[in-house]
């Protein structure tokens, strides 16, 4: 609908009257109006969606969890617990580190043991177990991996027992326990199995399994070595 302006009656000999103009079109007046297409407002979110959305920005802003690292000697005097859960470097050994720390156990044994009696060796073995699911745990967290080769403190602990428990044999009895114990430890019979498996896993209970089995090995060694002496 468009309107014109009235003219006003023409008035020339008076030069303050009102000139007539003709008056345009209220569409071209407002152009905006006829000419700017509609743009509907998005529809909210719904409550599902706006859940989804404020998940994604709370994981933007945590921090990135820290890449896995790689056993070396670097990683080993990075923390007292890697270089405890690594043997003091015989987990490092390219070859057999389960072995390499079995026969450092055995030499440790051999040059403390003239200065350590039944309760200073219970004592030890009681308070390395500790410290060893300590340093597992701390390792395994740091390694990102569920029960890796290059964590030995397990196999030290547990033959040391081996070893004060077969003591005073000389060293032929410490060598069938030497290979008794390995051979129990790498093919994991029955019980030795079954606390491997048992305690799979992260964290401190990731930490206890690695040492349970190797406890378990020594029992089950220390319990065939005793056969034998009573057999033979």
């Amino acid at each position: 609908m468009e309107r014109r302006l009235t003219t006003l009656p023409e008035a020339t000999d008076n030069p303050t009257a009102a000139v007539a103009v003709p008056a345009a079109p209220l569409s071209k007046l407002l152009p905006a109006i006829g000419e700017t297409p509609y743009s509907p407002a998005p529809p909210r979110a719904g409550f599902r969606q706006r859940l989804v959305n404020a998940q994604r920005a709370t994981v933007s802003v945590l921090p990135a969890e820290p890449a896995a690292q790689t056993p070396s000697w670097r990683f080993m005097l990075r923390h007292p617990a890697h270089a405890i859960a690594l043997g003091f470097g015989s987990g490092l050994s390219p070859f057999a580190p389960g072995t390499a720390a079995t026969l450092w156990a055995w030499v440790a044994f051999l040059l403390i043991n003239p200065f350590m009696d039944d309760a200073t060796w219970a004592l030890t073995i009681g308070v390395g177990f500790v410290v060893g699911w300590w340093a597992s745990t701390v390792a395994i967290r740091a390694l990102d991996q569920r029960d890796p080769g290059c964590i030995v403190i397990d196999e030290i602990v547990a033959f040391w027992a081996v070893l004060w428990l077969v003591t005073p044999a000389g060293f032929v009895g410490q060598l069938l326990a030497f290979v008794l114990f390995r051979a129990f430890d790498a093919a994991k019979p029955g019980p030795v199995r079954w606390a491997d498996q048992a305690f799979k896993g992260a964290g401190m209970r990731g930490g206890f399994g690695v040492m349970v089995d190797d406890v378990v090995a020594a029992a089950c060694t220390v319990r065939v070595c005793a056969l034998l002496v009573f057999m033979f």
